[in-house]
């Protein structure tokens, strides 16, 4: 049987943690800070985030094929 091919998609947005953990960037955090966002917004849009548990084993299972 072939090798499955991972989502390319999903390599550029996911990373697979050993502990199972989902890693992802965050939404909205590319451009338009000056008016368009609260402080707030901005703060939380800081850094990286993770995947809830079924969201992230959808993911897994879907998306890499060997388990990231």
């Amino acid at each position: 049987m072939p090798k499955l091919k991972t989502r390319s998609s999903a390599k550029k947005r996911f990373d697979v943690k050993k502990s199972g953990k989902v890693k992802h960037g965050k939404a909205f955090a590319k451009h338009l800070f000056t008016f368009s966002k609260t402080p707030k917004s901005k703060r939380s849009n800081r850094g990286t985030g993770h995947l809830r548990d079924m969201d992230a084993k959808k993911v897994i299972k879907e998306m890499f094929p060997y388990g990231g």
